[in-house]
Formats: structure tokens, sequence, C-alpha cells
């Protein structure tokens, strides 16, 4: 069962306000968490933070999208409120499609477009690529929705990642504690194109308190390398089976200035969607979350034009409400 706790969130202009409910879901391992906007029978729109973030990153950009549909914005397994992965199980793109597929499952949507921040445009691109006929649209925000590796780096990521996780089993656990403000300037000072605004609201789904300040949410092992890699030639095969019209919102001060690919990939990656439109807008990686006001018309547009009002929503969802 999904359970809800709706309260109703006053935006700093003042002038919005919207019923925000608290997602819970049940899995194997735990529960997965997030936060839904929008009525019940709304156009179905499934959001994705980017690594190490939570779905409070979608908190200052959905407010500005319409009203009228049903966003679903998640933490991915391992961030935020939702479990982390069991002891000795690695986390990658493809383990957290199976987690999308369950949330799928039990919203009982048949057919959702994606929104996807980062790695969670990774996410969304795989789900897309191996689900095409439950994808009506994807928005990759400063997301090419893969990243492949060099085939002459990649035998060394994925040993790298393995020695990882075996020196972390090795180490003692013991979870560190920061009062808020350290805790703040740690999430700043790895992502320094945060706004402190954009910092707080991450951190409240980022912290919990404990005895003498607070803790991250997150699971370490995230920080490990991943081990699950794919190469441009598969890269490129996976997008062609994307049946969805694709939005790649990059930031000129973005992407390409943190993340490294290839010589030649970003083109490759760009071109290889067969129904992709490539916008460029003045901002960083979180513009969307910084500066939601240059991203939402956007979206929007692309939202309205390549969706149905009649797009399918379970009418029974006794077993998924929320």
């Amino acid at each position: 069962m999904i359970q809800s706790l709706k309260h109703v969130r006053h935006m700093a202009t003042g002038t919005i306000k919207q019923a925000v409910s608290e997602f819970r879901m049940p899995v194997p391992w735990g529960e997965m968490r997030g936060r839904v906007w929008g009525p019940e029978q709304g156009r179905p729109v499934l959001c994705l933070h980017g690594w190490a973030d939570n779905c409070g990153t979608f908190n200052t950009l959905i407010p500005l999208l319409p009203q009228d549909w049903r966003f679903v914005a998640l933490d991915l397994t391992g961030h935020g409120f939702s479990s982390h992965r069991p002891e000795g199980v690695f986390y990658s793109f493809y383990s957290y499609v199976a987690d999308i597929r369950r949330v799928i499952e039990a919203l009982q949507w048949k057919r959702f477009s994606l929104i996807g921040h980062s790695m969670g445009g990774n996410v969304a691109g795989r789900i897309s690529a191996l689900y095409p006929e439950m994808v009506e649209a994807l928005v990759l925000l400063d997301s090419y929705g893969f990243y492949p590796t060099d085939m002459k780096e990649m035998n060394g990521c994925m040993r790298k990642g393995i020695d990882e996780m075996i020196q972390y089993e090795k180490e003692e656990k013991k979870e560190r504690v920061y009062t808020y403000e350290k805790a703040k300037q740690r999430l700043m000072g790895a992502n320094p194109y945060l706004s402190e605004q954009s910092a707080q609201i991450l951190m409240e789904r980022g912290v919990v308190e404990a005895e003498g300040g607070v803790m991250f949410t997150r699971d370490f092992r995230i920080n490990l390398t991943n081990i699950a890699r794919t190469s441009l030639e598969e890269t490129l095969y996976l997008q062609s089976k994307i049946q969805a019209p694709v939005l790649l919102v990059l930031a000129d001060n973005g992407l390409d200035k943190i993340f490294a690919v290839p010589d030649g990939y970003a083109d490759a990656l760009r071109k290889g969607y067969q129904r992709g439109t490539v916008v460029t807008v003045q901002g960083d990686h979180h513009v969307h979350l910084n500066n939601p006001e240059v991203v939402a018309p956007i979206i929007t547009d692309f939202l309205q034009k390549h969706t149905s009002e009649n797009t399918y929503v379970a009418s029974d969802t006794s077993s998924a409400k929320l």
C-alpha cells in the first residue's frame, strides 16, 4: 500500500499554494519514498533526481508546471528517505530501472512521461529504451540520458568498483554526525553550483536528526565506482529503441563543464535520439532547482505538445492510493 500525508506548501513567492502528498511504497528491502503533486487523474509524470540528491530537487520546478498534471518525484534507492540496498549489493542504473518498474506497477500507470536530472536522466533513458511502449515523452535536465564508457576504460572501471566494495565491507561503519551548518557547508562544497536556498531544500530529505546534530540519509555506497558500464555502441543501440519524443535541456555552464565524456561522445549522444530536441539555457547543473523559471516554460510547452490529456491512468487505485 502507498500511504499519503497531505499538506500545503507555501512557495517563497507567497503566490503559489499547492497540495503535496508523501509517497511511501514497500519494496523487498524496505520502502521507496517521494512526493506527489497534482490530482490523481492528471497527466502522469515521473520525476527522477540526480546522484546524491533527492526528490526535493523538483520542489521549485513542479509548482511552475501545470497544476492539473500528476507528478510523482521519487527518492531513488539509497537517497533521501528511501531505504538503502541490502548489504553486499551494488548500486547500478539497471537496479534503479527495476525499482522504477515496481513503482509504475504499484501506481498502475500504463503510459507516463519522465523528467530526469543528471543521473536520474540516465535512469530515465534506460527505462525509455527497455519499456518504450510505456513512455510518452522524455525530458532530460542537463543529462544525455546515458553515460557511455570508452571500451579502453571499461575493464579498469569495473575492477575498481568491485575492489572499492570489498574494501568498504572491511571497514568499521560509523555514522558521522555534523551540525546542520557543517552539513550544509559539506553539501555545498561538493556541489558548488547549488545556491544556499537549494542546498537547504535538498537537506530537508538529505539529513536526519541525530544525537549531537544531523546525519546524511544517503547510502555511502552510492559513492563507489559504478560497475555497470555500457559502451557507446551499446548506448546508441539503446537510444534507437526509444519511441518517445525527447527533450534535452542543457545548461551552458552545466553537464559538459562537470563531467568529461570521451571526445565525440557528446555529439553522438545528441544525434542518437531519433526524435530529439536540444535546448541550451543559461545556468548551471542545477538550473532546474536554482532558477526553475528558466526551464519551466520549455518543459511545459514540450509536454503539452507531446502528451495527451487522455493518457491512461488506472481508475482502480485501491492498491496504490496516494
